[in-house]
């Protein structure tokens, strides 16, 4: 993996305050406290709105969780691709991302410590299922899901139940449903169901 502002020492504990204040600013409050493990998908849910970035990446700051997210590539394009890269991201190309799940799983198996955020909407508009792809990720790399949220209603984001995937997508999907139930996005409308499509 490329060096990210997690890995930068001074950098990491300026934007820790940085983040605590923000956070303070705009209402938030953070909520759970990160698994003691050293890799694992967080679900980043609901996804609905272009700031849930900004409040992800304060609460992964003030959390110290040294994250990698993944977003569309137009977002890497310069003059911010480089810091966008910094602050933990990694590039998609939707158009040609079919071994994304493969190369994920590669890295997890080539990097002893990895925590990969992924929001399986997939796009802040409004769609009706998940994408599996974090699922695939998790149980091919043997590692647990962790799920993270935003909840606009409270205005509090943060961690909450860890998950080891048991191949049984039908089933696991109704335990995200159950979790993500009451979890309310800024736009709830455009809020997809954690379910898979019938033509998965």
């Amino acid at each position: 993996m490329h060096r990210t502002v997690f890995s930068t020492p001074v950098i990491r504990s300026l934007l820790y305050w940085i983040s605590l204040g923000f956070l303070k600013v705009i209402g938030w409050c953070k909520e759970g406290t990160l698994p003691d493990i050293p890799q694992y998908v967080v679900i980043a849910a609901p996804h609905t709105t272009n700031w849930d970035l900004p409040i992800t990446l304060a609460l992964a700051f003030s959390f110290k969780c040294n994250a990698n997210w993944m977003a569309k590539d137009t977002l890497f394009k310069p003059p911010f691709g480089t810091i966008m890269k910094f602050l933990g991201g990694i590039p998609i190309d939707r158009l040609t991302s079919s071994n994304v799940v493969e190369q994920s799983m590669q890295a997890f198996r080539e990097n002893n410590k990895l925590v990969l955020v992924i929001p399986p909407e997939g796009t802040r508009k409004n769609v009706k299922y998940w994408k599996t792809g974090f699922y695939y990720i998790a149980n091919g790399a043997n590692v647990p899901i962790v799920m993270g949220f935003l909840d606009y209603k409270r205005k509090v984001g943060g961690i909450g139940h860890i998950f080891q995937p048991t191949s049984d997508i039908d089933a696991d999907m109704e335990v995200f449903q159950s979790f993500y139930a009451n979890i309310s996005g800024k736009y709830p409308e455009k809020s997809s169901l954690a379910d898979i499509s019938p033509h998965k």
